[in-house]
């Protein structure tokens, strides 16, 4: 009787579950409502149309900035360039995780929280030993099970039986050698600084049929593509290449016969991992940059003190090539995620480097045909006074208030609250650099990307920087005006800031974003 009662409960709770309700078509119930929330730092740019391109004459006759009517959804920006300080805090999580991971290595896995110093001498001494206290026993560490290794050991900075002294001895390595210590100062060696993360190819994922890839060196035909692993065998075949002739990409057929001999012809990718590219990268900034980017020129008390003095916590930081953006715009993203998914609250859109058009359409402030971000069409106020640091005249690199670059906040603000839009730093874009891309760009969010192979010419890998930099004339800072530099390489004067693409509909009143109110989103303003 008691298990029929059992299975009665259980078939009640089932049925429960799947209630069809009225039978009415009503969605999925119970889904959290969502609001968007603009992140810390950011303003909101609502999305809308404009016209992109030069507002004032072709100065230098690029013809490459052909005027056309765009339009850019909504999303959020950064008010100033990311800060030294803002991104030390991500050199920093990189230096602490790589300390971790070396304390995860040669401390005691199985958590506990005093290790004494005895502990820290067997450990030093058999690095691949652990003193498992369950089972009162010392034990090997198994390579080949990293994950158990790990669930066994919760380790973080907060431990209170390890200290600093105990912790030296397992990152020594992270310093500099004696031999390369200035004064016999220990120093972290930055070269060691590195980023493991990962990104996903869409691009290549939504490619329909014959897809190229190129798998050590061969395509899917078997031909040698890579020169730079030998190029001697360029072009030539290698009969035992596994995808010698056969097709890959929509390799995965979800397709189904019916008797007529109908196939809905639905295809799918056997192995998605392929679209996940893993890469590492080294963080720090190029802190040399101020002294290779100027011959002649006296700039090593920039290189000294730049980065790492309180003094310019606030300045934009430099020095950071277009992928070193790119990692830190994941790592954020990876931060804010993280500490949402902890709090029970939704993931939210990732943050990456603005597109070109992104980029142009919120310097302009909401200002229509205006060559600068404050309006136009000048570079000065009725005062007589600098709207932005640039180089006003020949030589004259301080008649703006900024020798150098200048604190982030620094001018009045455009339209949308964003600082610093033209002047002080130039600004990396998502945007790979094509002269004739306003040519065949779309008019919907126009963007244009090229991922660079290392054997790719420079001209491919170049990437498009906007707004101008505290060493350019007046010309650059038009909100108009496009260059680019190559995307693995830092200079003392580009910066850059993240973007976010807001989720919902985008319009200027971001108060009735979000919610479930179906009339809200019917009612366009």
């Amino acid at each position: 009787m008691k298990k029929l009662m059992v299975f009665v409960v259980g078939i009640t709770l089932v049925l429960t579950s799947c209630n069809p309700g009225s039978g009415h078509l009503t969605g999925v119930q119970g889904r959290k409502v969502f609001f968007p929330e603009i992140p810390m730092g950011m303003v909101y740019i609502p999305a809308g149309s404009f016209t992109m391109g030069n507002s004032d004459q072709d100065v230098p006759f690029l013809h490459q900035s052909r005027a056309h009517v765009v339009s850019i959804p909504a999303f959020y920006m950064d008010q100033t360039e990311i800060t030294n300080n803002e991104y030390r805090e991500f050199v920093f999580y990189v230096r602490d995780s790589i300390f971790l991971e070396k304390v995860y290595e040669n401390t005691n896995p199985t958590g506990n929280d005093e290790i004494d110093e005895e502990d820290i001498g067997d450990m030093l001494s058999h690095p691949d030993i652990y003193y498992d206290e369950m089972n009162l026993e010392w034990k090997e560490f198994d390579p080949s099970q990293p994950y158990i290794n790990r669930e066994l050991f919760s380790l973080s900075w907060k431990m209170k039986g390890i200290t600093d002294q105990q912790i030296i001895p397992l990152i020594s390595d992270m310093y500099l050698r004696p031999n390369e210590r200035f004064y016999k100062r220990r120093e972290i060696d930055t070269r060691k600084l590195k980023f493991r993360y990962y990104w996903i190819d869409l691009q290549e994922a939504a490619r329909k049929g014959r897809v190229n890839i190129v798998r050590n060196g061969y395509d899917p035909d078997g031909n040698y593509t890579n020169p730079s692993l030998d190029p001697q065998h360029r072009g030539l075949k290698n009969p035992d290449h596994p995808f010698t002739g056969e097709p890959v990409g929509q390799e995965m057929d979800l397709g189904h016969f019916n008797k007529k001999g109908q196939n809905n012809a639905l295809r799918s990718h056997e192995d998605r991992s392929r679209f996940i590219i893993d890469e590492v990268i080294n963080v720090y900034p190029d802190t040399l940059c101020w002294v290779r980017d100027f011959t002649y020129s006296f700039n090593d008390p920039m290189t000294n003190m730049y980065f790492w003095h309180p003094a310019y916590d606030n300045y934009p930081v430099v020095g950071v090539t277009w992928v070193q953006a790119k990692a830190f715009s994941v790592w954020r993203t990876q931060k804010l995620n993280s500490w949402l998914h902890s709090v029970g609250s939704l993931w939210v859109q990732d943050f990456r480097l603005p597109t070109e058009g992104e980029w142009e359409f919120a310097a302009r402030g909401n200002l229509k045909q205006s060559p600068y971000p404050w309006g136009g069409p000048y570079i000065r106020n009725s005062g007589g006074c600098m709207l932005g640091n640039f180089k006003p005249m020949r030589g004259r690199y301080f008649d703006d208030g900024g020798f150098y670059t200048v604190k982030a906040y620094s001018y009045n603000p455009n339209g949308y609250g964003l600082y610093c839009m033209s002047g002080n730093v130039a600004e990396w874009t998502e945007t790979a650099f094509d002269e004739s891309v306003y040519e065949f760009t779309h008019d919907l969010s126009p963007e244009y990307r090229y991922h660079a192979m290392d054997w790719d010419p420079p001209s491919m890998k170049r990437k498009v920087i906007r707004g101008g930099s505290w060493k350019d004339i007046g010309y650059y800072l038009q909100v108009g005006t496009r260059t680019y530099e190559y995307q693995d390489t830092a200079k003392s004067y580009i910066g850059f800031r993240c973007v976010q693409t807001h989720i919902g509909r985008g319009g200027r009143d971001f108060e009735s974003e979000g919610g479930n109110e179906l009339r809200s989103d019917m009612e366009l303003r």
